[in-house]
């Protein structure tokens, strides 16, 4: 049963921000710029700045913002019942529309649009597929204000490990430090979702399971999607020794980090990088 979910509900949502890796470059072998990784990181945030602004603000981004990309499918207000959660969303949300204003003003002519992003059908057929049935009622993180906590949950975990992977592919040192500072905002939303799924998570959702259960699968479903060798991840408790978990680290409490690769492989739902998923079309730019 856990080994379904993780597949199924890692796959509901996941983004995150860049790094360099020759593996994700297009064919041409030139290297890499600060540019280029910033504008991996773009395409990104404009997937996790669609979502939230679509279920804060029931509206997608601008065409300013996006570089007069296409509109998001599937956008749509979240049914937030919890005020807390919701003035939180909205600070998280205004954070992140931010980070793509930023993005944007920096890379100047250099930016690429906001490719075509899928936050709607994407997180229902993710879970319908690698389950092989159709879940009823359907998964959306819109639903309700725990199911946004959990589309929260992977944005921002992997969004913490994938800048820390980044910093040091940066020539710029400017350039690293404004990296590192987005790190810390992603690093600041990851705990408080951490610590509201850690307070729900015994409530029992829809589909049979509580929310320990979802969150813990959505963990391992990354480290399968990423193909990495060793179980990294961590979801928000160990039932080994009764500890709830507030950050995912490694031995020394040190987070780790993920290539271009790997957060592609996540946010396409594919585990050869083909593009698809949340990102229907792929993402623009030189990493791929």
């Amino acid at each position: 049963m856990k080994a379904a979910y993780a597949i199924a509900l890692v796959g509901l949502l996941v983004f995150a921000a860049p790094i360099a890796d020759a593996r994700s470059l297009k064919q041409d072998s030139s290297a890499i710029t600060d540019a280029d990784i910033l504008n991996f990181a773009l395409n990104l945030e404009c997937l996790e700045a669609q979502f939230y602004s679509c279920a804060v603000y029931g509206k997608p981004l601008s065409a300013e913002l996006t570089g007069n990309g296409p509109a998001p499918i599937g956008c749509q207000s979240a049914n937030f019942s919890n005020d807390d959660v919701y003035n939180i969303a909205m600070d998280v949300a205004n954070d992140e529309i931010t980070h793509v204003k930023y993005l944007r003003t920096a890379l100047g002519n250099s930016s690429v649009q906001c490719p075509l992003v899928n936050i709607g059908s994407a997180f229902s057929d993710a879970a319908n597929a690698v389950l092989n049935t159709t879940l009823s009622p359907p998964f959306s993180p819109y639903v309700n204000d725990l199911f946004f906590l959990h589309g929260a949950f992977i944005f921002e975990d992997v969004g913490v490990t994938a800048y820390k992977g980044a910093l040091t592919s940066f020539k710029s040192k400017d350039i690293m430090t404004a990296a590192a500072g987005i790190m810390a905002v992603e690093a600041y939303h990851a705990g408080y979702v951490r610590t509201a799924l850690i307070e729900s998570g015994d409530v029992v959702t829809p589909y049979g399971v509580n929310v320990t259960t979802i969150v813990n699968a959505i963990a391992a479903g990354r480290d399968m999607l990423d193909g990495t060798e060793f179980n990294s991840d961590e979801g928000i408790y160990n039932a080994m020794t009764g500890d709830y978990i507030l950050v995912p680290t490694d031995g020394n409490a040190i987070a780790f980090s993920r290539t271009p690769a790997q957060v592609l492989q996540i946010v396409y739902l594919s585990a050869d990088g083909t593009p698809g998923g949340f990102f229907p079309n792929g993402v623009n730019g030189k990493i791929q």
